[in-house]
């Protein structure tokens, strides 16, 4: 997939790697946009190390270190590293279950970007699908933003609407936001790599 001037992504990952997918598949062989030099992982059988593997991407386990939900004073220095040497233009979360902070996000500043499964400032944090669902709103979805010292406060790049069905479940909620996914987050990497996304302190505009 590496091809001569093209946006650099490092993608982490903790789970099985559908949005992985979804960014690598976009567009057919040489046409993206885009290129992915990097997959890392804290977890070591993590199902999208394995996809990055069966399409050539290179792609590691980094021990995350000791603590639960965050990297250690090791590992991150690790994880900055191997996307350094990896030449990344932008980071490009995937289901990675670790808050990034301090030196991470310094860095690579303003040059992280997440996907969330709730139209933000609504319903940060954990199982968004499910507190979309238990609050009642009639609609929800899924955001691209930038990732900063908070806990998915960063500026908000794009949003794509679900609408909650009446027979909705948590899971069935889920499947569809992650369809939304899967179509929003290749979509607006494509346009950041085009140079179609202008940033103007909180507001971001697509040009």
């Amino acid at each position: 997939m590496i091809a001569g001037n093209k946006l650099r992504l490092g993608v982490l990952g903790s789970g099985k790697g559908s949005n992985f997918k979804a960014i690598a598949d976009a567009f057919p062989a040489g046409d993206a946009p885009y290129e992915i030099a990097l997959v890392a992982s804290d977890v070591a059988d993590a199902g999208i190390l394995q996809l990055a593997r069966e399409r050539g991407v290179p792609a590691h386990f980094i021990a995350p270190g000791k603590f639960r939900t965050k990297l250690d004073e090791v590992a991150e220095p690790a994880y900055i590293r191997a996307l350094q040497e990896a030449r990344v233009d932008m980071v490009v979360l995937a289901g990675f279950m670790r808050i990034l902070k301090g030196e991470f996000l310094r860095a690579f500043s303003g040059r992280v970007i997440n996907i969330h499964p709730s139209l933000l400032p609504s319903f940060p944090g954990l199982e968004a699908w499910k507190q979309a669902l238990d609050y009642g709103v009639k609609f929800t979805g899924c955001t691209v933003h930038f990732v900063d010292q908070g806990v998915d406060s960063g500026p908000i790049i794009a949003q794509q609407v679900v609408p909650i069905l009446e027979k909705d479940t948590a899971a069935t909620l889920h499947a569809r936001i992650q369809e939304a996914e899967h179509e929003l987050y290749p979509t607006t990497i494509a346009r950041m790599a085009r140079g179609r996304i202008r940033v103007v302190g909180r507001q971001v505009w697509t040009e």
